[in-house]
């Protein structure tokens, strides 16, 4: 009994502090964080996303607990397309999703590594990282050329530039809590109006969350076949009910 009661606060400590990080993840802002409203549902979006992230983010990003297997796999990409668009040279469709770029040349170039983007979203949250992708502005001090509204200083560059273009804030409008929501002008120079440079932001986010738990894709549909059953059941519990109070009345 004594260690099952040890067990059990091990496991509630893991949780409390789990649940602190998440909070402290959420709250390390002084900005209101936009919601992307993602939907783990819709393929075509984790498929956009897993382009966007391949094109713009693996180079010095990994994804190491993810393959490209399971990935093409998961959001149905034929394999063929993802040995052909996806993989740098020399990788093979059952490798890691590692970055081409070395730590060491991370480091030199940025100061610290890049983090590792598999489980991102559960760490720092999902409309953090959706507000923080759509927050960049030009910097001359900063060594990069660009900042960050939702985290300032930031050594990470725009690499969503040539989509976005350039962007300026222009007002402040309180909200309903203690944070102010930034307005933004767009200034041009990106392939992508604001509202189909959000939408590659969401897809994009909305990968970075397949990657943090690839197993929710199963859970939803495991899920509904479960609902069916229980609806099914219910039936065939309610006429059992109604059969045993026959012979009691």
């Amino acid at each position: 009994m004594k260690t099952m009661k040890q067990i059990l606060g091990v496991l509630l400590g893991a949780g409390l502090m789990v649940g602190a990080t998440a909070a402290m993840a959420a709250g390390d802002t002084k900005i209101h964080l936009d919601s992307p409203n993602i939907n783990m549902t819709d393929r075509n979006s984790l498929q956009r996303g897993a382009k966007t992230f391949v094109n713009y983010c693996l180079s010095c990003h990994s994804a190491s607990y993810m393959r490209y297997e399971h990935m093409s796999r998961d959001l149905g990409i034929d394999p063929d397309v993802v040995k052909k668009n996806m993989l740098f040279a020399g990788d093979k469709i059952g490798d890691l999703m590692k970055a081409s770029m070395s730590a060491k040349d991370a480091a030199k170039f940025f100061g610290a590594p890049p983090p590792d983007l598999s489980t991102i979203t559960r760490v720092k949250s999902v409309d953090y990282v959706y507000s923080f992708l759509k927050s960049f502005y030009p910097d001359p001090t900063t060594p990069t050329g660009w900042n960050n509204t939702v985290f300032e200083k930031t050594a990470m560059p725009h690499v969503l530039f040539p989509l976005q273009g350039e962007q300026k804030v222009s007002a402040k409008a309180e909200t309903e809590g203690d944070k102010p929501h930034l307005v933004y002008e767009h200034l041009g120079g990106g392939s992508q109006s604001p509202e189909e440079f959000e939408g590659t932001v969401r897809d994009l986010v909305n990968f970075l969350v397949y990657l943090g738990e690839p197993a929710k894709l199963y859970r939803y549909k495991i899920g509904f076949w479960v609902m069916v059953f229980l609806g099914f059941l219910l039936v065939i519990t309610w006429f059992l009910k109604k059969e045993y109070w026959r012979d009691v009345h």
